[in-house]
């Protein structure tokens, strides 16, 4: 998956290895849902060879950051005066919501938050790139976002001092679910409960001594059993959100989680860290999108978006060897380069 020549120096065009990279997923791993007219879906490995649901393998979170990088693509075709080629996307992505309703058996509401929080994050951003493109927002995609946000709400408790659970089990609550939760609400402009989500996650699952966030907390008789595990993409939507929030105090917090990523997650000269196996071979890109935010983000210092930049454009350039075999490998690749051409632009 690594080329030979991996140097960040090295200049790339990562606008064009993202538009190749989106070519190659929608080649290799698209495919009409059951051969359905305007239904696309996403094998999970490659070469696509569709078979009927439900006995295809099913990862619903793994969807929604192919979607999520669909809008990328349409974002990048506007940004570029190419207003044909995004409406192509805008189709695209439409019929990719479709083929998640479809395959998810007619409904957008699953067993766990933290997928329902990630299908929430890209349909608000497909409505408002389907706004920007043709004028008119996404129907499939508000009424996704309508359906999602009322399941994240009801996820929520005070047990354990706050936060949502991560599946209808309700016997975990962890940053994978109030990461993207509380960014989804920061968006939409729910301020009292993304805050709230935020200071929860501070108060219980973040660790000072590495300025990271550890990964979950279970309910135990002696107050609280903590998965004190460090993952990549569990910093990438508390860093947005953070952001999103707009008060000093939280974007200061946002510029010392990027300090803390530099020391603890990254390979020297090779930026991010990889992840292993399939829900990780999305990880890194997760934390890559919302690091190529904060690049652009002026409430930062200079310092800090640089830093930013550069840890996208590193991990990026570990990444420019052969095509992976695996959707989300495949999408990961996608979705960093997309992030390192937009740390290019001015």
């Amino acid at each position: 998956m690594h080329s030979e020549s991996t140097d960040p120096a090295e200049p790339h065009d990562w606008a064009a290895l993202a538009h190749r990279a989106a070519t190659d997923v929608n080649d290799r791993f698209g495919h009409r849902l059951m051969g359905l007219p305007g239904t696309w879906i996403g094998a999970v490995a490659a070469p696509s060879t569709w078979i009927p649901a439900p006995f295809s393998p099913w990862h619903y979170w793994w969807q929604a950051h192919f979607l999520d990088a669909v809008v990328d693509a349409g974002q990048a075709a506007l940004r570029d005066g190419n207003r044909p080629g995004a409406v192509t996307e805008l189709h695209r992505a439409t019929s990719l919501l479709r083929g998640i309703l479809l395959r998810n058996l007619g409904r957008f509401p699953n067993y766990f938050y933290d997928d329902m929080a990630w299908l929430a994050l890209a349909c608000a951003r497909l409505t408002a790139f389907a706004r920007d493109a043709t004028g008119k927002p996404s129907r499939w995609a508000d009424y996704a976002v309508w359906t999602l946000a009322r399941q994240l709400r009801g996820a929520q408790s005070g047990e354990l001092g706050g936060g949502i659970y991560w599946s209808r089990k309700r016997d975990f609550k962890n940053t994978p679910a109030n990461g993207p939760a509380a960014l989804h609400f920061a968006r939409a402009g729910e301020m009292g409960r993304a805050r709230g989500l935020v200071d929860w996650l501070r108060a219980e699952l973040f660790d000072p001594e590495l300025g990271l966030y550890l990964d979950g907390i279970h309910p135990a008789t002696t107050g609280r059993d903590v998965e004190s595990t460090i993952y990549t993409y569990n910093q990438g939507p508390i860093l947005a959100a953070l952001l999103q929030l707009d008060h000093p105090g939280y974007v200061g917090q946002a510029a010392e989680l990027i300090d803390a990523v530099v020391l603890h997650l990254t390979i020297p000269g090779q930026g991010i860290r990889l992840e292993q196996g399939g829900d990780g071979s999305l990880f890194t890109g997760i934390l890559c999108r919302y690091l190529a935010l904060a690049a652009h983000d002026g409430r930062l210092a200079a310092e800090s978006r640089a830093t930013a930049a550069l840890l996208v454009s590193e991990t990026a350039a570990a990444l420019t060897g052969p095509a992976p075999a695996q959707l989300s490998d495949a999408v990961q690749r996608w979705t960093i380069f997309a992030a390192a051409a937009t740390c290019q632009r001015p």
